[in-house]
């Protein structure tokens, strides 16, 4: 079979396409026929080893997927052979195929496409967990979303419109406010355009935002927490503008706040029923049409660093896929 593979660290361009043997799934593992690979910010770093987890090399990037089942190891009873599911990997699902724990899987409802499937778990299930579990998003609270429109945001902004919440997309061009306000977003702010600490006090009439959710970092950050409103609640998602900012804990106290991490992939193992609570959630808002799961580019594996330069360069609105 064929594998995008990370011989040594670095940028996209050094990754390579090369045939390995087919795996064989283990005792609870099932053998997953990959129809797509969901790409993400972090794929970009855990190639250049600028991530928590560090893989051995060489290792394949993709840390989601859909496809087919094809096989199954001794002892498993929860999937079938045929059955259609998506997956989370963390990294190595850049491939034909793939042998993971079957707990690493969920099935995939009848009328929700694969393509749709495979950017679905970890996008929208940290977007899911941050307004869910961590800031406890209640009906008529103000939501800022920075970054709005790429993996993560995209998905805060339409997970925070069916939760009730009053979105405000936050993001670098007017093209991008508009995708944003296609999916949810009740009003916009185009931070290249003016002063984003201004415009949140602007479209919160000077009472604060309730809650931030922030995958940017670097200097947007700070501003966020200095915009929130008392007992508001700021989400440390991520980092994609390559910064990791240091906050001014005085900033928390004097806004009776709370700075709060999201770490998805902890969580899974940590709650793990939970996890899976949100995932049953998020297939069937997706099946009923409720969730767009938008799709920016798929691509076939020989592009594989062309799609990973969408997500470093930031043009990806949605999702960037692989099809093998």
């Amino acid at each position: 079979m064929r594998a995008v593979l990370c011989k040594k660290f670095g940028p996209p361009e050094t990754l390579a396409l090369e045939n390995v043997p087919d795996p064989t799934p283990g005792p609870g593992e099932a053998l997953v026929d990959v129809a797509y690979v969901g790409l993400n910010f972090f794929d970009t770093l855990i190639i250049e080893n600028k991530y928590q987890t560090k893989p051995a090399l060489p290792f394949s990037p993709g840390g989601e997927f859909s496809g087919t089942v094809s096989a199954i190891g001794a002892g498993v009873a929860d999937v079938k052979v045929g059955d259609k599911v998506a997956g989370s990997s963390g990294f190595g699902a850049a491939r034909e195929k793939i042998a993971i724990a079957v707990e690493q899987l969920v099935k995939v409802p009848d009328g929700l496409a694969l393509e749709k499937a495979a950017g679905l778990l970890i996008t929208y299930g940290t977007s899911l967990h941050a307004l869910k579990q961590r800031a406890r998003l209640k009906k008529g609270e103000t939501l800022a979303v920075l970054g709005a429109s790429g993996g993560v945001g995209i998905a805060a902004v339409e997970i925070g419109h069916l939760m009730g919440a009053r979105v405000i997309a936050c993001a670098s061009s007017p093209d991008k406010i508009a995708f944003a306000k296609e999916h949810g977003a009740d009003e916009g702010i185009d931070y290249s355009a003016e002063d984003l600490r201004e415009a949140l006090k602007r479209v919160s009439g000077g009472k604060g935002i309730d809650v931030v959710y922030d995958p940017v970092g670097g200097d947007y950050a700070e501003i966020g927490v200095r915009s929130m409103a008392w007992k508001g609640r700021f989400l440390v998602v991520g980092f994609a503008a390559g910064t990791i900012p240091k906050i001014p804990l005085n900033l928390a106290l004097l806004k009776g706040c709370d700075i709060v991490g999201v770490f998805w992939g902890a969580f899974t193992k940590a709650e793990p029923q939970a996890s899976r609570e949100n995932n049953a959630e998020i297939l069937a808002w997706a099946r009923d049409g409720k969730l767009d799961a938008h799709i920016h580019a798929i691509l076939p594996l020989e592009k594989a660093a062309e799609a990973l330069g969408m997500l470093t360069r930031r043009e990806a609105k949605g999702k960037v896929l692989l099809q093998p």
